[in-house]
């Protein structure tokens, strides 16, 4: 009678599943942005996470994946790709802004799952590349990223300038 226990090993080991972010995802998903936002050492400002989310949205500016709970309310996670150009190839590539787990979903696979989506709808879209940043004391993203093929860039220098 082990059925139950190997069925429930079999589906914590199943990726979770993820899929393109729908209207009424939107709630939850200023919620987890709000939280993205907060481990960046932002203030909390669920309004402020509300409007930039819906404008990027509603304007087509941002493609967003999400992962559903695995308790089946909410999401784990999500991520968010801007699509851009590149002059110098001469095609579209997506930079990959944001990506976000909840505390409570990590190590689960979702974030691996997310970076998938995000990889195969940008291939599939003709882009040339997925670019993105994370702080230098991000460690565990840069793990994620570096085991999924990602490869540091040394060739470029990236210069920020802040607009009042």
């Amino acid at each position: 009678m082990t059925a139950p226990a190997s069925n429930a090993a079999a589906a914590s080991k199943r990726p979770p599943a993820v899929r393109r972010a729908r209207p009424d995802d939107f709630e939850a998903l200023a919620d987890l942005f709000d939280a993205y936002r907060v481990f960046y050492e932002q203030p909390s400002d669920p309004g402020l996470a509300r409007r930039f989310l819906a404008e990027r949205l509603e304007r087509g500016e941002a493609i967003v994946f999400v992962a559903p709970s695995a308790e089946g309310e909410g999401l784990d996670g999500f991520c968010l790709m801007y699509p851009t150009f590149c002059s110098v190839v001469a095609r579209p590539f997506r930079w990959f802004n944001d990506l976000y787990v909840r505390p409570q979903a990590r190590d689960r696979g979702v974030a691996d799952a997310l970076m998938q989506a995000a990889e195969d709808d940008a291939r599939d879209a003709g882009c040339a590349r997925l670019d993105l940043q994370t702080a230098h004391t991000n460690l565990r993203a840069q793990g994620l990223y570096e085991s999924r093929g990602w490869k540091l860039d040394e060739v470029f220098r990236v210069y920020s300038l802040a607009l009042p």
